[in-house]
């Protein structure tokens, strides 16, 4: 009888010690991986089209990652840049249409000032490189097997393919999920660009 009397109180304390633990390491002084304290976190996707207002952005935290092709990167060095973040595979049928239009738009807009990074996620080194070959796939690629940089940047949901719209300042102006067409982004894009 005394087992099952203390058994509520020993689930009762196990679960406030976790809670305890876990507030600690994400409390409100918690200091992400890049350093920076906290930054952008995920709520909801935005509009095709449309960006999140100036004043309403966060701070995107940093990432580095190892390119495909050799090599690392991070996002510290696209500073000054609007940036355009696709997580892709091989693998997604939605992938096959969308990312070689990007590279298309890639090569038309970087020397206006944006640069893109793609992030091939949760998806083999070997599959990942032949798609890039064959596709003629021009800006860089993070290879990130184990998916780790959406979470990262903010636990965004895992959903290829997505795209994640930075304004010049590094801060999250938009978020849009599904396949998408250089008509949807040039709007977009052409509106981070004007902003001072």
């Amino acid at each position: 009888m005394s087992v099952r009397r203390n058994l509520p109180r020993a689930a009762v304390a196990l679960a406030a010690s976790a809670a305890l633990f876990l507030s600690a390491c994400t409390g409100k002084n918690a200091v992400d991986q890049s350093g920076n304290g906290g930054g952008y976190q995920f709520k909801s996707a935005t509009k095709l089209g449309s960006l999140v207002a100036p004043a309403g952005r966060e701070q995107a935290r940093n990432f580095t990652g190892e390119l495909l092709g050799g090599g690392r990167t991070s996002l510290a060095s696209t500073k000054g840049k609007v940036v355009v973040v696709n997580f892709w595979a091989s693998w997604c049928g939605p992938c096959k249409v969308e990312t070689p239009q990007l590279d298309l738009l890639y090569r038309r807009i970087a020397p206006k000032g944006v640069a893109f990074l793609g992030i091939d996620t949760k998806d083999d080194r070997e599959h990942a490189q032949t798609f890039v070959d064959g596709y003629k796939i021009s800006y860089p690629i993070i290879f990130d097997e184990a998916g780790e940089t959406a979470l990262h940047l903010g636990n965004i949901p895992a959903n290829l393919p997505f795209t994640v719209l930075l304004d010049k300042q590094g801060k999250v102006a938009a978020v849009y999920f599904g396949g998408l067409t250089v008509k949807d982004l040039d709007g977009p894009i052409n509106q981070l660009l004007a902003e001072t």
